[in-house]
């Protein structure tokens, strides 16, 4: 069994470095990847709800601990039949390129890593089955002190019994095998960690931090006053960098080199081109306050942040491009082949939508996007939000589906009016007596015209509402109000600027958003 561990570690840690070296997908990567593609959409969403943000360590997690059985298998196997241990390494090398192959981007350099990593496991094989070979077995050479002659029944004691006879068959011993092992399992490690590291010591003049941003060409004023209320425990009205939702597809963060990237805009449009990072920054960079939200965000969830974005007008993009009749999908495309169909007239319609090379003053951090991405304000991220973009094609939804459209999710998913409770934290425990409520609502493009918050099923009141700097963020609410000891619940609802008050009906967020009233429970000492 430790033959066939130390075979895929080998296999693993070499396909890793090999996948570093190219710039390439690992080839478990490549394995989860084809998983998620070509996974019934029931499977996504049920994984989704079961694990929500940790769905993507529990799929590396499971293929790691697949392969690792299959591998401790094909040890045993090994020992006893070697040309069976090469064939299932073959197997595994046909697996991972069919995987490679089954994958919604091509990816030769993810091709070449599965090789690297076969081949690598196959030498692996190849020396730990030698070490084992010449391994004295217990009984025989170093150790047998006694011989019977079946024949006769004689046995004798012979001291020269125990010196093994002279030749090369005795090789290394058992001592040899154990570092043939350490030395297996050393360069699989080093192998593993270094191709974990390379592209962050490649770097160069395409990585984040050598990116310098633009001043906009009319930079937004500051934040106006009174945008944070100033209540601990409720979300800042501005989200840090590294705290911002992240929901993607992705297994691993792609890393591109923005002096590489280049985006292709084509399709339905007189006039098509490319744009690299050099040009679009040379462009008028506008700004804008932008609060995202992901489809699956649950009623009360978290999947949501606000920020200030820089980037290039999308619909100035378009026009340059020029937009034929007909063209109501804007079909956006990031590096690993994610699709995102985004209706054009949402974008054309004036709003804030952008081609966005920044977030919270510094280039997109490479989890949020780098070196581009897409927002549009008043749509769901699956629909709007494409990530490390280099692909806008003008089409139609009578023609081509996105990928989750691909799965029966909503193709226009405006984002529905929300609010929510932070303080007091469910199940939280305050004081008795005067008890301060609040929290967040939203809804972008629209606006949020008033809040109503009651306790205990009681009658609603209006809470305070913060300043906001537009509709396209969300805004902090505040109120207070007395209770007794003992166990209370606050409820609270969200009413637009075109009036409309979000129900009270519970909705899951599949397939075009959650609806329904955040309610939760505290305790008064």
């Amino acid at each position: 069994m430790g033959v066939g561990l130390l075979v895929v570690g080998a296999a693993l840690g070499f396909g890793e470095l090999a996948a570093g070296l190219f710039r390439a997908t690992s080839p478990v990567v490549t394995v989860g990847d084809a998983l998620v593609d070509n996974s019934p959409p029931f499977l996504m969403e049920l994984a989704i709800s079961i694990f929500g943000t940790a769905d993507k360590a529990v799929l590396i997690t499971g293929v790691v601990i697949v392969l690792v059985l299959a591998g401790a298998v094909l040890g045993v196997v090994a020992l006893r039949r070697p040309l069976l241990g090469y064939a299932g390494l073959v197997l595994f090398t046909a697996a991972g390129l069919a995987a490679v192959a089954l994958r919604r981007a091509d990816d030769l350099g993810a091709a070449a890593a599965v090789v690297v990593g076969a081949a690598a496991g196959a030498v692996a094989l190849a020396l730990l089955l030698r070490s084992v070979r010449h391994t004295p077995e217990p009984g025989r050479g170093e150790g047998a002190e006694a011989s019977a002659d079946t024949e006769t029944g004689a046995s004798t004691q012979d001291s020269a019994a125990a010196v093994p006879a002279p030749g090369p068959d005795r090789g290394p011993g058992r001592r040899g095998f154990m570092f043939t092992a350490a030395g297996v399992l050393a360069a699989s490690g080093s192998a593993g960690a270094l191709g974990r590291w390379l592209p962050s010591l490649l770097g160069g003049a395409g990585s984040r931090a050598e990116l310098a941003l633009p001043a906009p060409a009319v930079p937004l004023p500051a934040l106006p006053s009174g945008v944070d209320l100033g209540v601990p425990g409720v979300a800042s009205f501005t989200t840090p960098s590294a705290d911002f939702y992240r929901i993607d597809t992705a297994l691993t963060i792609p890393r591109l080199d923005s002096t590489q990237w280049k985006l292709r805009v084509h399709g339905l449009v007189d006039r098509p081109f490319e744009i690299d990072m050099d040009e679009l920054l040379s462009r008028e960079l506008v700004e804008a306050d932008i609060t995202l939200a992901c489809v699956s965000n649950q009623v009360g969830g978290d999947l949501i942040s606000n920020t200030r974005w820089l980037g290039f007008p999308l619909a100035d993009l378009l026009n340059e491009a020029g937009v034929r009749s007909g063209a109501d999908q804007i079909l956006s495309t990031s590096s690993d082949g994610w699709t995102c169909g985004t209706p054009t007239e949402v974008v054309m319609d004036g709003r804030d939508a952008l081609l966005a090379v920044g977030m919270g003053g510094e280039p997109l951090p490479y989890v949020n996007g780098y070196p581009a991405r897409m927002v549009v304000p008043g749509l769901y991220g699956f629909v709007s939000a494409t990530k490390w973009v280099t692909d806008i094609k003008l089409t139609r939804f009578a023609d081509e589906q996105a990928y989750w459209a691909q799965r029966g999710w909503g193709v226009r998913a405006p984002i529905k009016t929300m609010s929510r409770v932070d303080v007091p934290a469910p199940l939280g425990r305050v004081g008795s007596g005067e008890v301060v409520l609040a929290g967040i609502a939203w809804a972008q493009h629209r606006g949020i015209d008033a809040v109503e918050v009651r306790v205990d099923d009681g009658d609603w009141w209006e809470a305070e509402l913060a300043a906001v700097p537009g509709i396209d963020t969300w805004v902090q609410w505040v109120t207070e109000t007395t209770v007794d000891p003992g166990n209370h619940s606050v409820e609270v609802r969200a009413t637009d600027s075109t009036g409309f008050t979000q129900p009270s009906e519970r909705v899951d967020p599949i397939p075009d958003g959650a609806t329904g009233r955040h309610r939760i429970r505290f305790t008064a000492t």
